[in-house]
């Protein structure tokens, strides 16, 4: 006797065999499949959300996130806000994850938790090389996206920081995207990044930011972005009311607890080298040194160029070699900017 499939399994089958003779793409979800007639859903390796902001969730994007690839989103028209209930973990075996949110997407850590992580010195997040410090795998791309109100006050994995991003190891870019509201620890000499912290990149190449906005940050240091040990390219960006809050600068002064660098940017290493184009940093603030910039190249052999950008109006409260910027390294130069 021969058994009867369930309902369950054979309306499944109907509706895809509907998307196939309709030429419609059938991509897949955290869930499972879902049909997708929008071209960048089909082109996605997965798709968060079946059509509804409601379909949208923490878990989907976590999910999603730790299965990696390029991850898209299908909830509805209009822009959406998903309250980030975990934090999203990089698989290190995945070769790139790329969250790309079409520019109507926000993930919120809702003041209590940082938003994406990927550490590939982390065996919980799989161990894949004897050199986790500098393999070139995962890429981590963030396109399209609005990152808000994440939180690593507390972490103290690598030194913490990093609210919505913290990133060791592998490549990281983010492009086009937002970054509005993100907190790290108050105070500590190093500690560093309310938005986004780096720490190692694959044969040191430079973490690439485009088009993006940092936004209204707190964190003891670089309260838009920092790093030790790291490069970066920033070009066409927007930083503004970003504030280092740390007190005591680093080393820490006898009797504080150290920070306060950096309003918008803290860089601190040794052979490092940062490129700002075509950028705007204002109304950013820095209790101690550098109110948009802070750079510290330990050995002396780093760089720092300012090209075609506006630095206006970041106040330091203690130090600053020029207006808003704390520079130690090999060369500074400011190229068609205004800096004051």
């Amino acid at each position: 006797m021969r058994r009867r499939r369930p309902a369950s399994v054979l309306l499944l089958a109907s509706v895809l065999v509907a998307a196939s003779l309709s030429g419609a793409a059938v991509a897949a979800t955290p869930d499972g499949p879902v049909a997708a007639d929008d071209s960048r859903l089909a082109s996605a390796d997965v798709v968060v959300g079946t059509g509804t902001p409601a379909s949208c969730t923490s878990r989907a994007v976590v999910r999603a996130v730790a299965r990696g690839g390029v991850i898209r989103f299908a909830c509805g028209p209009g822009p959406v806000t998903i309250a980030m209930r975990r934090t999203a973990k990089v698989v290190n075996t995945s070769a790139r994850v790329v969250l790309d949110g079409g520019g109507l997407v926000t993930l919120s850590g809702r003041g209590q938790r940082r938003i994406l992580y990927l550490n590939t010195c982390d065996r919980a997040q799989v161990w894949t090389t004897p050199h986790c410090d500098d393999q070139a795998e995962p890429r981590l791309v963030v396109r399209g996206m609005r990152l808000v109100a994440g939180d690593a006050t507390g972490q103290a994995t690598d030194g913490g920081g990093g609210g919505a991003i913290f990133a060791r190891g592998g490549r990281l870019a983010i492009i086009d995207s937002e970054f509005v509201g993100n907190r790290c620890d108050r105070t500590g000499p190093d500690v560093g990044g309310g938005a986004v912290r780096v720490l190692d990149q694959h044969r040191d190449r430079p973490v690439v930011v485009r088009r993006s906005v940092f936004r209204d940050g707190r964190c003891s240091n670089g309260s838009a972005l920092s790093s030790i040990g790291v490069s970066w390219h920033v070009t066409g960006s927007t930083f503004t009311g970003n504030r280092a809050i740390g007190l005591g600068a680093n080393p820490a002064r006898p009797g504080t607890p150290g920070g306060g660098s950096g309003g918008a940017v803290y860089l601190d290493g040794n052979d490092i080298h940062l490129v700002v184009e075509d950028t705007t940093m204002t109304g950013n603030h820095a209790r101690e040194g550098g109110g948009a910039i802070f750079f510290v190249s330990n050995d002396r052999t780093g760089t720092l160029t300012v090209r075609g950008s506006q630095l206006v109006d970041n106040p330091s409260e203690g130090f600053e070699t020029i207006p808003g910027i704390f520079f130690l390294g090999a060369r500074r130069d400011v190229v068609d900017s205004v800096v004051r």
